[in-house]
């Protein structure tokens, strides 16, 4: 039988934790914890995370905020704009979205960001406090995986959890948190040898590339937890067949 893990009441109960804490906070005399964003350029994608991210702040009762600058900022503006973020008490969290247009340095923008203030967890000082075992920021969807994943009641310690996809906002930093987790953890990739007999092994099985069709019926043996991270739009028809080849009901909906 097919569990279905559901992220929409994990995040809704997590929403309403966060806006309890600050409405202690502010009925204390403090101030709401202020986060960020910074948005370069039109793209598409791009505005819907940030416009999410920042109605998720504010329904939080976090002041969510944006500063919105043209495809064709320098670097040095953007650099200044982080670093004038970093200075201003009244900022907690500040979050560069990326990809940022074509020709702006991201490593060199990133690491610009205080790292007390990195939502993103992506600082190098972010990165190598997660794999020290040290307190820090770690990347939101990665950390929203395994808040899954408890709230689930998903047992980890002991557990042989692979991971297809070594990103820096997904695999890598998902690894280092399953790992504090007791997990036995498994990275793969485009080399991997014999993919599918490495997922079969998995109790847990995280797929993160993006690629649609990727992980099929023979890379899941029974009982094992899938996570996809991935978003894709697929319109051939031959891939959505391989995708659902025995599930008609399931194959109508996903072509709707």
């Amino acid at each position: 039988m097919t569990t279905l893990l559901k992220g929409k009441p994990v995040a809704a109960a997590i929403r309403a934790e966060v806006a309890a804490a600050v409405d202690e906070m502010t009925a204390a005399g403090l101030r709401a914890p202020g986060l960020t964003a910074v948005l370069v350029g039109d793209d598409p994608a791009s505005q819907i995370y940030v416009r999410n991210k920042e109605r998720a702040a504010n329904r939080a009762g976090l002041r969510g905020d944006v500063q919105r600058l043209p495809a064709d900022v320098s670097a040095e503006e953007l650099t200044r704009r982080v670093e004038a973020l970093n200075a201003d008490d009244a900022v907690d969290g500040i979050l560069v979205q990326l990809p940022l247009p074509e020709g702006l340095p991201e490593d060199e923008i990133v690491s610009r960001i205080a790292p007390e203030k990195d939502v993103d967890g992506l600082h190098p000082t972010s990165v190598g406090r997660l794999w020290l075992d040290r307190p820090g920021l770690a990347p939101a969807t990665p950390s929203g995986i395994v808040e899954l994943l408890r709230r689930s009641d998903v047992p980890l310690v002991g557990s042989n959890a692979v991971i297809v996809g070594r990103s820096q906002l997904v695999g890598k930093p998902l690894a280092a948190l399953l790992l504090r987790e007791q997990c036995t953890v498994t990275v793969c990739h485009s080399r991997t040898r014999d993919l599918a007999a490495v997922c079969r092994q998995a109790d847990v099985l995280v797929a993160a590339v993006g690629v649609a069709g990727l992980i099929g019926p023979d890379h899941v043996r029974e009982g094992t937890v899938v996570i996809d991270v991935g978003i894709n739009r697929v319109d051939d028809a031959a891939t959505v067949e391989r995708l659902f080849p025995a599930n008609p009901e399931r194959r109508a909906k996903f072509e709707e």
